[in-house]
């Protein structure tokens, strides 16, 4: 074997192992969001479910949930609470 197949194989090694990261740092990235929006549009079906509250459920209201998780929800409550929904 020569010395270049040896450090090309060795830089081949290095850049696949570099790879590998970043694609398990981008996908725990992604289960993040994904966490995120379920846990916002969960919560925002069972406050919905509160004889109190109603925040029409729409497109809008489903994008602010779920780009907002929790925080979107209780923008949607001071909203709701404000008289923004009628």
């Amino acid at each position: 074997m020569s010395l270049e197949l040896i450090v090309l194989g060795i830089i081949i090694l290095i850049l696949a192992l570099l790879g590998l990261g970043i694609l398990f740092k981008l996908a725990g990235l992604l289960l993040r969001i994904l966490f995120h929006v379920i846990l916002g549009w969960i919560s925002l079906f069972l406050i919905d479910l509160l004889p109190f509250v109603h925040i029409p459920i729409n497109l809008l209201t489903v994008l602010v949930a779920g780009f907002g998780g929790i925080w979107g929800v209780l923008l949607l409550l001071i909203a709701q609470a404000l008289g923004f929904f009628g």
